[in-house]
C-alpha cells in the first residue's frame, strides 16, 4: 500500500491561478534583473573574476572587524574577508581582485600588514590560490555553456518522450547548430554566444510547436533566473559552487516536472473527453502528494547542510534551499499550465468520449 501525503482525489484549481502565479514569477525575476543593472551585473567570485585567496588561522580570538581594519591598511584593492566556521575557529579567508601582481606578492603584502596589526597574536596562512583573468574568463564562458547544454539536451529528450516528435527535435537540434555557426562567423563572445543558443532553441521550439519542450525550459530558466536575481539582492559571490548548485538544481526542478508531464501523457491516452486545462489540473492534483514529500525531505536535508556545513558549503546550501522551493513552485505553476497558453485553440474543446470495449449499446430499430 503506497502512502499518500495529500488525499489523490484533491481537487485544487492550480490553473485557474496561473495568471497570478505568472504575474508573481515575472515580478520576482524583474526584481532580480533591477539588482542585477543597478550593481553592475553578478558579483564574481575568485573562480570567475580572478583574483588571490589566502585562508588564515590565528591561534588566539580574533575580531573579524579588526582584521578587516588591519589589511586596508595594505592597499590591495577588491579585498574581501570572510570569517570561516565558527567564531571559535579564529579562521578567516581573504580575497582580492587584484591579479596584476604575482601571488607571492600579495602574500608579502598581506603577511607585512598582519604582522604589523597581530604582533601578539601568531598566525598562518593554510591556503593560497590564484586565478588570473583569462581564467576566470573561461570558466565563466564553460559554465554557462554547461547550463544552456544540460537545458538543450532536456529539451529535446522531452520532446520525443512526451510528444513523440524525434524528428522536429532533431529539426531543432539543426536548426540551432546552423545558428551557432552563424554567431561563431561574426565572432560573438562567448556568453553572447550561449545566450543567443539559448533564445535560438526557445525561438524553435515555439515555431515548432513543441510545447512539453518549451514549457519544461521555460520553467527551468524561471528557476535559475529567480535563484540568480536572489542571490544579487543578497549580495551574494558567484562562483563554481553556485554553478554546481544551479545545475544540481535543473535536474531537480526537471525530475518534478517530467512526473507532472507523465500523469498528463496518461490521462490523455484515457480519451475521457476532458478539455486539457482539466487533464492537466487532475494531474497536477494527482503528483501533488509526491511533489511535496520529495520536495520538503530534500529541503530538510539541504537546510541541515546550511545550519551545520560550515561556511565553506554555506551558499551552495543556500542556493539549493531557493531552487528547491522555486523549482516546486515553477513544476506546479509554470511548467504545466504553460502548455495551455502555447496550445491550439481547439484543444480547449473536449473530444467525445470513447465509450469501453464490449458495453456499446446499439439502438433498435424502429418500424
Amino acid at each position: 500500500m503506497s502512502f499518500s501525503f495529500i488525499k489523490h482525489e484533491t481537487n485544487i484549481d492550480f490553473i485557474g491561478l496561473r495568471k497570478l502565479a505568472f504575474i508573481l514569477s515575472a515580478a520576482m525575476i524583474l526584481i532580480g534583473a533591477v539588482s542585477l543593472v543597478m550593481k553592475g551585473g553578478p558579483r564574481y567570485g575568485i573562480d570567475f573574476a580572478g583574483g588571490v585567496i589566502l585562508q588564515t588561522k590565528f591561534s588566539a580570538p580574533t575580531d573579524i572587524e579588526k582584521v578587516k581594519k588591519v589589511l586596508e591598511s595594505s592597499n590591495v584593492p577588491g579585498l574581501v574577508v570572510q570569517q570561516m566556521g565558527k567564531a571559535k575557529d579564529n579562521e578567516f579567508l581573504v580575497r582580492t581582485s587584484t591579479t596584476d601582481d604575482s601571488s607571492a606578492n600579495i602574500h608579502k603584502t598581506v603577511a607585512k600588514a598582519l604582522d604589523e596589526g597581530f604582533s601578539d597574536n601568531k598566525y598562518e596562512f593554510k591556503r593560497i590560490e590564484m586565478v588570473g583573468p583569462k581564467v576566470g574568463e573561461d570558466l565563466r564562458g564553460k559554465a554557462m555553456e554547461a547550463m544552456y547544454f544540460a537545458i538543450l539536451i532536456i529539451a529535446i529528450y522531452i520532446s520525443g518522450r512526451f510528444e513523440h516528435r524525434w524528428m522536429a527535435a532533431g529539426l531543432m537540434a539543426a536548426g540551432l547548430f546552423a545558428g551557432i555557426t552563424a554567431l561563431q562567423y561574426f565572432h560573438a563572445p562567448q556568453v553572447w554566444l550561449v545566450l543567443g543558443a539559448l533564445i535560438i532553441t526557445l525561438g524553435l521550439c515555439f515555431v515548432l510547436r513543441l510545447n512539453y519542450a518549451l514549457g519544461a525550459i521555460v520553467a527551468l530558466i524561471h528557476d535559475v533566473l529567480i535563484t540568480v536575481g536572489l542571490f544579487s539582492i543578497m549580495d551574494k559571490e558567484f562562483d563554481l559552487t553556485i554553478i554546481a548548485a544551479l545545475l544540481t538544481l535543473i535536474g531537480f526542478s526537471l525530475n518534478d516536472t517530467i512526473i507532472v508531464y507523465d500523469r498528463i501523457r496518461e490521462t490523455r491516452g484515457l480519451k475521457t473527453g476532458e478539455t486539457l486545462p482539466v487533464i492537466i489540473n487532475k494531474s497536477v492534483n494527482q503528483t501533488l502528494s509526491r511533489t511535496i514529500l520529495t520536495s520538503g525531505l530534500a529541503f530538510l536535508a539541504v537546510f541541515s547542510l546550511f545550519l551545520f556545513g560550515g561556511a565553506v558549503i554555506h551558499d551552495f546550501a543556500l542556493a539549493m534551499l531557493i531552487g528547491i522551493v522555486v523549482g516546486t513552485y515553477s513544476s506546479i505553476y509554470v511548467a504545466a499550465p504553460i502548455i495551455i497558453s502555447l496550445a491550439p485553440p481547439e484543444i480547449e474543446t473536449p473530444a467525445a468520449p470513447v465509450a469501453p470495449r464490449g458495453k456499446t449499446k446499439l439502438k433498435a430499430k424502429t418500424a
